[in-house]
């Protein structure tokens, strides 16, 4: 009975569809990795991951926001979480302020689309709630600055790809 659970739960840890969710939800990596990952070790096709790390990253997006709006505030019990929480808070509002004031919308999907730590959904779900923008105009932010991030993402590892490859051949027949 256990070895059989442990078998499926490995099978299930090691499927490439699984790992490529899991990268994309965590925070710092998401689509960043996953599509890296999906796209060079693994032998799922460069559009199914692209769909799969994008889509992912758009439903966890509006899951984000929900739970920093209604949820995070129960743990303000924890003092030394509701610090953290208020200095992240400044810290993203500073950082965010003159993107969203200048450009609103389009300021937060390019914060979101920008590939750098930092940036994201998790942080874009932040900078949306300090901003009020809503749950409409974040979520149409968030599909806009994952969709770019997902396509600039995917270029340059295809490219990368491309390059490694022509370099496999050439110094193959060298």
């Amino acid at each position: 009975m256990f070895n059989e659970i442990l078998q499926s739960t490995m099978a299930f840890i090691s499927n490439p569809y699984v790992v490529i969710i899991f990268l994309t939800l965590l925070p710092f990596l998401e689509l960043r990795a996953s599509i890296p990952y999906g796209i060079l070790a693994t032998d799922i096709p460069w559009f199914q991951v692209f769909l799969l790390a994008s889509i992912t990253n758009i439903i966890l997006g509006p899951l984000l926001y929900f739970f920093v709006d209604k949820i995070i505030h129960i743990f303000f019990f924890i003092k030394p979480f509701e610090r953290w929480y208020h200095k992240k808070l400044e810290k993203m509002q500073k950082k965010a302020e003159p993107m969203i004031k200048r450009y609103g919308i389009l300021g937060l999907a390019l914060f979101i689309a920008i590939p750098l730590p930092g940036s994201g959904v998790y942080s874009g779900s932040l900078i949306a709630y300090i901003f009020n923008l809503g749950h409409k105009r974040f979520l149409i932010a968030t599909i806009i600055g994952i969709l770019i991030a997902a396509i600039a993402v995917t270029a340059i590892t295809l490219t990368v790809d491309a390059g490694t490859m022509a370099a496999r051949l050439f110094l193959k027949t060298v």
